[in-house]
């Protein structure tokens, strides 16, 4: 089998006779980037066991469904709901993360699994494992991340009494961005404030690459030429005109950089240069930049801010709710 799934081993397994209320677990599909595709209508469920479950050096706990269909294997991971936020945390965050920032952290990853959960319910599955959500390695905690959890247990922010599709993203320069500059959609408590967090390792970066490897990204033959040809109310990229040998395209940047790779081309905050047969990015920021920067969060709770106060920063006209 030619997808990650391949290195998995699965032990201490035994069929569960019971599990956690379901009110109080998630179910998490494991992927380990976009390319992997997920389970089609087709996919059956071929077992449901549990133990622990290794993929890639990553340890998931729980309960293991495994679903079959024509691309292979599938494995989704219920488990407590305490523990795939403490999951969740120490992946998103950076080491020594201040408490008020991990606060603030705990408070968007539950509310961003329930509003899943809320849409998903029924389903074979609520969110990924991965950046197409958010991002869970496993079990992996730590006393602060635990106790980042416990502090603000059952805190939800809200818009008009119900959950928000509550957005983050690394870092960014200058100020956070418009959701509708990305997916093409408007929040009322998404909008665009100071990033903060300047002194994050993406501040400024530069990256270079092939025109030979955007033409394979794009399905072009001989790039010419490449230029920005509008921006978004916040500075970043909105389009671009690539000019090849047999036509000319327009391309939003934000297809550009999933078709260049999303941690190759950290976000759409850049400028271009072509020299001979280079692309030449340079920018800061990493991620869409909508919605709270986790860098900024960092630099708000160092200068002693807390998780409240950084909530009502990065989603203005929200409620934090208990459930």
């Amino acid at each position: 089998m030619k997808k990650f799934f391949c290195l998995i081993v699965l032990l201490h397994v035994f069929f569960t006779a019971g599990f956690a209320a379901a009110e109080d677990t998630i179910k998490v599909l494991i992927i380990e980037n976009l390319s992997n595709p997920r389970p089609t209508e087709k996919a059956r469920k071929i077992a449901h066991v549990k133990g622990d479950l290794f993929i890639n050096d990553c340890l998931y706990k729980g309960s293991i469904e495994v679903r079959k269909d024509e691309n292979g294997l599938h494995f989704i991971n219920e488990l407590p709901f305490d523990k795939y936020l403490e999951g969740v945390i120490a992946a998103e965050t950076g080491d020594n993360w201040a408490l008020e920032a991990l606060k603030a952290q705990a408070v968007i990853s539950r509310t961003y699994a329930i509003y899943q959960k809320n849409l998903n319910k029924g389903k074979a599955y609520h969110l990924t494992s991965s950046v197409l959500h958010q991002v869970y390695k496993g079990e992996d905690s730590d006393e602060i991340i635990s106790r980042a959890v416990k502090e603000t247990r059952g805190e939800l922010l809200t818009y008009k009494g119900k959950p928000i599709e509550a957005f983050y993203h690394a870092t960014c320069k200058g100020n956070t961005e418009l959701p509708e500059a990305v997916w093409g959609k408007s929040y009322p408590y998404l909008k665009s404030v100071p990033c903060g967090g300047e002194h994050s390792p993406y501040e400024h970066w530069q990256r270079r690459f092939s025109l030979t490897e955007v033409e394979q990204a794009l399905g072009l033959n001989k790039i010419q030429d490449i230029s920005i040809i509008s921006l978004t109310p916040t500075g970043r990229v909105e389009h671009l005109k690539v000019v090849a040998q047999d036509h000319t395209i327009e391309i939003k940047a934000t297809d550009l950089r999933r078709l260049l790779g999303y941690r190759e081309l950290p976000s759409t905050l850049f400028t271009l240069t072509v020299e001979g047969s280079d692309v030449i990015f340079e920018g800061g920021g990493y991620g869409h930049g909508v919605g709270l920067s986790q860098w900024g969060a960092q630099e708000m709770a160092l200068e002693g801010k807390n998780y409240r106060e950084i909530l009502e920063h990065y989603y203005p006209g929200t409620t934090l709710e208990k459930q």
